[in-house]
């Protein structure tokens, strides 16, 4: 397609006319003329906005999108509303490309009952790849917001699900032939096929209900960068034992097969939540049919120690995400 914003016609067919979910708080949303979305909530709420590009990911890259955005206002407790979505497209991009992004950028928003309020979408030469940015708006009773920077001394570590789901994921789809060559299709198809965990909606959720102090989403990074962040947030250390925390068979080979590191792998889809009592978290999601692990516990000082049999290891402030150096070395 020409560079440039996308003609009115193929704005039409291809992005306004992919968009069908409606939520009641969005007074005006996309339209073709319309720079600005219009909201509205309650007194007693407040908005909670967040934003995510996707810039490691082609293949699933609307879906990636969207759920990682709703992922993190979910983590502060607020129900998702609405996204922004902008769109950058390289040149060569043909209109039935572009049609099949927001279909999946729409298919993702129906089943999170979220509107697609407004965005951009422009043809340009300054990338050679679709550049993807989410802005997602949620809503939330002032009373129930929830931050990473809650966690006190002497509180449970707990995790949901798996490290490293969405990078696996993004690596078996991207990197599927090189793969191939060593592992068994089973192992690719069910890498990639990780993508269903990717929500952590439902564990938020029942984490609010009970109560916790703190929460933050897993994503670049992975659990080594969201644990110091959650620790620099909150203002206190951590100790944590590294044999605890989960990962599947699948994160590990394929991350052997590229010689990464799979703890500071994007990991969306996993939860960090901290609460006084880490056991009974732990019961009640599985009761909800997700899986968690305490995974260890808050401590006074600046110490964030990784434990592992006899060995001990300092946590650094995150550093660039291990998928980097598959995707575009």
């Amino acid at each position: 397609m020409k560079i440039g914003k996308v003609s009115e016609s193929v704005l039409k067919r291809s992005v306004l006319q992919q968009i069908h979910t409606k939520r009641e708080e969005v007074l005006i949303g996309a339209g073709v003329g319309e720079d600005c979305a219009v909201l509205t909530l309650p007194e007693d709420e407040v908005f909670v906005v967040s934003t995510d590009p996707i810039t490691g990911a082609v293949q699933g890259a609307g879906t990636l999108a969207v759920q990682v955005t709703v992922n993190d206002l979910a983590s502060s407790g607020a129900e998702p509303v609405a996204v922004l979505v902008s769109a950058l497209l390289p040149p060569e991009t043909e209109e039935p490309q572009l049609r099949a992004l927001m279909h999946e950028v729409e298919t993702a928003c129906s089943r999170l009952h979220v509107q697609i309020a407004g965005g951009h979408t422009e043809i340009t030469a300054a990338v050679n790849q679709p550049i993807l940015t989410v802005t997602g708006i949620g809503r939330a009773r002032k009373d129930r917001l929830i931050t990473t920077s809650g966690a006190r001394w002497g509180q449970d570590v707990v995790l949901s699900k798996w490290i490293g789901l969405e990078g696996t994921a993004i690596l078996a789809r991207e990197k599927e032939q090189e793969l191939l060559e060593r592992y068994p299709s089973r192992l690719i198809e069910e890498a990639k096929a990780f993508d269903r965990y990717l929500s952590i909606v439902p564990e938020a959720a029942t984490a609010g209900k009970s109560g916790v102090s703190a929460m933050h989403d897993v994503t670049e990074g992975g659990i080594f960068g969201a644990l110091w962040e959650l620790a620099e947030s909150s203002g206190v250390g951590l100790e944590i034992d590294l044999k605890r925390i989960p990962v599947r068979q699948e994160t590990i080979e394929i991350c052997e097969f590229f010689e990464i590191n799979p703890y500071e792998l994007i990991s969306s889809g996993s939860l960090l939540m901290v609460t006084d009592d880490g056991p009974d978290l732990v019961r009640k999601l599985e009761q909800e049919g997700i899986s968690a692990a305490v995974i260890g516990k808050i401590r006074e000082g600046n110490d964030r120690v990784v434990i592992n049999e006899e060995e001990r290891r300092y946590l650094e402030p995150p550093k660039s995400d291990e998928l980097y150096k598959c995707i575009w070395k």
